[in-house]
């Protein structure tokens, strides 16, 4: 039996932190990490030094004392034909948290040299969101070979997941969780969670169902700890709750976390029964790959990983550059529309690239500040019209500001008229750069295509396109050339 008996404050005592639960700089010494615990290049040509010389016992000797996430840190770091060697060397090692570190690529390549077996003795040490993670990424016939590896109940709950589109919170939801019917007291639940042996691993919050395993409210552990044990559930429970649609779309997720303040929050069928939770650690992940994914994808980088293997680097940029090149020649059509009076006064070849390289700034300022409003709902259909004529007036201050400075400047190296027709397209190119930077990935939103996909192609056409004929056309039109 338990010993309920109050402590008194004097009688707790806190524990000093162990060298294993120190800060991470303290895990290892020196030797092996730098000051900003990264691992130290010395230590790692050591390792690949053992490596080439075919001794497993000293790779194993220089690995053992890492963090697993620095273990993972080691393999990644490594040529890709020595990364299945050192596994080998390591095999003990090679837990389910190294493998849940390991960059996307890099894990997938690591799967794809194991055997299913040992596939399958790694995903059942994980969490189930980790094993999907792992798994999806492996082709179908290894996707069978290593389920069919795997105890029934996790293939059940994997398969699950597997059946949800990717990116969403049915594929990237936790199943183990907590959940009580709303007839116990605070006593049961104490009771319960002592008893039981099929709780997870760490939990903060207890979610409250009904008879039809519908989600009414949730428990802190905080609130349960002070609590007295009469008190029923439905008493101090938080009725209102934040749920999670399966389908729904990971970075939806990552807004309502943010928005809402959330640690944890139910995750629902079509049915609203709970299937699942999702946890602020999910969400950190989330909200930095979405981040990182959108910045790539208006370079047009692809994924952007430098283990990404190098076809699929070529495949993901070179259409984008294609694509640019195809609308590079639409400003060069304009260019040539007015080639005889570029060859009456050079300056005009001169000044263009300044025109279009401060409209292109200007478009990738504002098309920047609208993909992160469109992706954090800061712009919607109810506010889009307010945000063009902001970044207008933004725009039209920019334009005036650099216009002056560079009017005045072209007036004193060539003509005043030369430098007033510049300072004016200028102007207007900036002007037309901040509304092509918010109708752009607006247009791509309304169209159901991702904002950050292609809006800097299109945004640079525009800008180099208008420039070019603003300025251009001016000069034309007030008679500085024939």
């Amino acid at each position: 039996m338990v010993d309920e008996t109050p402590l008194h404050e004097d009688d707790v005592m806190l524990a000093e932190p162990s060298v294993e639960e120190g800060r991470p700089d303290d895990r290892i010494d020196d030797e092996r990490m730098d000051e900003e615990n990264n691992l130290k290049p010395e230590f790692v040509r050591a390792v690949a030094d053992a490596l080439e010389d075919e001794d497993a016992q000293a790779v194993y000797d220089l690995v053992e004392p890492l963090h697993p996430a620095d273990i993972a840190d080691l393999i990644e770091l490594m040529d890709k034909e020595d990364r299945a060697v050192l596994a080998a060397s390591i095999t003990d090692l090679m837990s389910g948290e190294v493998i849940a570190e390991l960059n996307d690529h890099v894990r997938e390549d690591m799967m794809e040299a194991l055997p299913a077996e040992a596939v399958a003795q790694i995903v059942e040490q994980l969490e189930t969101d980790d094993a999907v993670q792992l798994i999806e990424d492996l082709d179908e016939a290894d996707q069978r070979a290593v389920l069919a590896e795997i105890e029934l109940e996790d293939r059940i709950a994997i398969q699950s997941a597997l059946a949800y589109p990717e990116e969403t919170a049915g594929r990237l939801m936790s199943r183990e969780l907590v959940a009580v019917p709303e007839h116990l007291t605070v006593g049961d639940l104490i009771d319960y969670l002592r008893d039981s042996s099929d709780l997870p691993d760490e939990f903060y919050e207890i979610f409250v169902v009904d008879e039809k395993h519908h989600p009414v409210g949730t428990c802190a552990l905080s609130w349960i700890m002070r609590a007295p044990r009469a008190i029923p559930l439905a008493d101090v429970m938080k009725r209102d709750q934040t749920l999670i649609p399966v389908t729904l779309d990971q970075e939806e997720v990552g807004l309502m976390f943010q928005k809402y303040n959330l640690i944890s929050a139910a995750v629902v069928d079509e049915n609203e029964r709970l299937v699942g939770q999702m946890t602020v650690d999910d969400v950190v992940h989330i909200i930095s790959e979405e981040a990182g994914e959108d910045a790539l994808l208006m370079s047009g980088a692809g994924d952007g990983d430098i283990n990404e293997p190098i076809r699929e680097a070529y495949s993901a940029r070179v259409r984008w550059l294609v694509a640019n090149l195809g609308t590079a020649l639409v400003a060069s059509l304009i260019i040539a529309m007015f080639g005889a009076a570029i060859e009456q006064l050079v300056a005009l070849a001169v000044l263009m690239p300044i025109v279009a390289s401060i409209g292109g700034n200007a478009g990738t300022q504002t098309m920047a500040v609208t993909v992160r409003a469109i992706a954090t709902n800061q712009l919607t259909r109810s506010n889009t019209r307010r945000i063009l004529w902001r970044e207008m007036r933004v725009a039209l201050l920019n334009g005036a500001t650099v216009a002056t400075l560079v009017g005045i400047a072209t007036a004193l190296i060539f003509t005043p008229q030369l430098g007033g027709v510049i300072a004016l397209a200028m102007v207007i190119n900036v002007a037309i750069a901040g509304s092509a930077g918010v109708l752009v990935p607006v247009g791509f939103d309304r169209l159901g295509q991702d904002p950050a996909v292609a809006s800097s192609v299109f945004v640079t056409m525009i800008t180099d396109s208008m420039g070019f004929f603003a300025f251009l056309g001016l000069a034309v039109a007030s008679g500085i050339v024939g």
